[in-house]
């Protein structure tokens, strides 16, 4: 394992501890002082806890574990690391969170104070899913719901969000049937607050996703073009394509790099370029989508065409 290498996991964790830190945070302070009914294994940990007062952590660690057993094979011990580091973690982290923010009395402390259920769903939520997609954009995810949300999107290309709203409302859903929250009105109020859980969760969670893996394409026209593709290739995961190209003002033959990143990468690649070649003349343009090796995979089923082509 190389310096770059280790650079790379050690980043990883240090990102999924702040995004783990960050959804601590939005469900001892917003979610569960307010008896929120969210999705997730904290959800089913909150339904349970209303209901029995029995933990959040526990129902949490409990579920993880079996749904990290029964997932090794299809994600993979490198992902399932990273989870069951993410389970722990959180497991120890909304223990200590909850001790933190209960009152003498038992009950939890309301930031936002009483009657703002709604603003500390929009809050807590917008938190939660921004929290969830830190942590699977480096390569780990929070458990529970999100392990079976990257299986679903490993084989399909559904996105992270789409599974876990038809997840979630299952399990806001089921607050229904739980005498514990008071009459059959208060349930329904609790399953519309659920609801609004779901979608603004899973938009934050597609929204900061989306939002960081959108892709550039450069077109770069230097005279130094084989310094900036050494420097590109050297300091990035990326490589590069050489396009022969003609001058029509100049009548030259002249090499274009052609390469292709993501956006939040256009910074870096941008100082590359300017501190070997000032004078480089750079075409930056966005792109709808990049599959492949070192972006998305394709997930589109070929099993119709093979079955065409064996008639």
């Amino acid at each position: 394992m190389n310096s770059r290498t280790i650079y790379l996991e050690v980043k990883d964790y240090v990102n999924i501890t702040l995004g783990l830190l960050l959804y601590t945070f939005a469900v001892t302070v917003f979610i569960l002082p307010y008896e929120i009914v969210a999705g997730g294994v904290t959800g089913i940990g909150a339904i349970v806890f209303y209901a029995t007062k029995f933990p959040v952590q526990y129902t949490f660690f409990i579920i993880n574990a079996a749904l990290i057993l029964g997932t090794l094979k299809i994600l993979g011990w490198r992902f399932l690391t990273k989870t069951i580091y993410a389970t722990f973690m959180l497991t120890l982290m909304l223990e200590v969170a909850q001790e933190l923010v209960l009152l003498p009395d038992g009950s939890f402390y309301k930031l936002l104070g009483d009657g703002n259920d709604f603003m500390s769903l929009v809050v807590g939520c917008i938190l939660t899913g921004t929290s969830i997609a830190i942590v699977f954009l480096n390569n780990g995810s929070t458990g529970g719901t999100d392990i079976i949300a990257a299986v679903v999107n490993k084989y399909h290309n559904i996105s992270l969000g789409r599974v876990l709203i038809f997840v979630d409302f299952c399990i806001i859903g089921s607050s229904l049937f739980i005498d514990s929250f008071g009459e059959i009105y208060i349930r329904c109020r609790k399953v519309a607050f659920g609801l609004c859980t779901i979608f603004i969760e899973c938009t934050m969670l597609d929204y900061v996703m989306s939002l960081q893996r959108q892709s550039v394409q450069f077109m770069i026209f230097s005279k130094k073009y084989q310094e900036i593709a050494y420097a590109i290739t050297k300091t990035t995961d990326h490589t590069l394509t050489i396009l022969d190209g003609h001058g029509w003002y100049s009548g030259k033959e002249t090499k274009v790099l052609c390469l292709l990143a993501r956006k939040r990468e256009s910074v870096h690649i941008f100082r590359l370029i300017k501190s070997i070649d000032p004078d480089a003349f750079v075409s930056q343009s966005s792109v709808i989508g990049v599959y492949g090796e070192g972006f998305d995979p394709i997930k589109i089923k070929i099993k119709n065409i093979e079955n065409n082509k064996e008639k």
